[in-house]
């Protein structure tokens, strides 16, 4: 076994609480923590996939569909390295305070869900935080094999959430077929 590898695939520090001092030392935590939604200390998922709402609407009026699109494809990219970071430095594999990956998920599904209104977004929101929640199907297979630290942990964390998308986008095109 390569010594290096093992150095830098474990965590940097021992367990750690995120805090708003936390967020700020480094890029990549403002981030991973969601700027500040994954601090929550009730459901920080939820709250991070509430900011998503929230940024995707005050974002959709001024972006393209192609601009939102490559926007969102960026986000997936820095997001890994950002939860990779992020859960390294927190010394935990998936913490629930890292949210980008709700954040990034949410706003896929809203991107290829418009022109849905109110009420198509809010179902997209409930069915969303159900699968990430219960994790069966797609969303438990990337869950349980993406754990640990490295690049394959901060792809995990994402991956996880894009199947939780993938399983809310089917739903709503069955639904629509219907």
């Amino acid at each position: 076994m390569n010594p290096f590898a093992q150095a830098s695939t474990a965590p940097l520090s021992p367990p750690r609480r995120p805090s708003a001092r936390f967020m700020l030392e480094h890029p990549a935590h403002l981030i991973g923590l969601g700027f500040g939604s994954g601090l929550s200390p009730v459901a920080p998922g939820t709250a991070g996939t509430l900011w998503a709402w929230l940024a995707f609407v005050v974002m959709a009026p001024w972006l393209t569909a192609l601009q939102m699109g490559l926007l969102i494809a960026a986000s997936l990219l820095v997001g890994s390295w950002a939860c990779t970071v992020t859960a390294r430095n927190m010394g935990v594999a998936d913490p629930g305070s890292i949210v980008w990956d709700e954040v990034v998920a949410f706003l896929l599904i809203l991107w290829l869900v418009t022109p849905a209104g109110f009420w198509g977004q809010l179902v997209a929101f409930v069915l969303f935080r159900f699968f990430d929640a219960v994790k069966f199907g797609p969303t438990a297979w990337a869950d349980r094999h993406f754990k640990g630290f490295g690049w394959r942990g901060g792809f995990g964390i994402m991956l996880d959430d894009i199947a939780a998308a993938f399983c809310t986008l089917l739903v709503i095109a069955v639904w629509r077929f219907l």
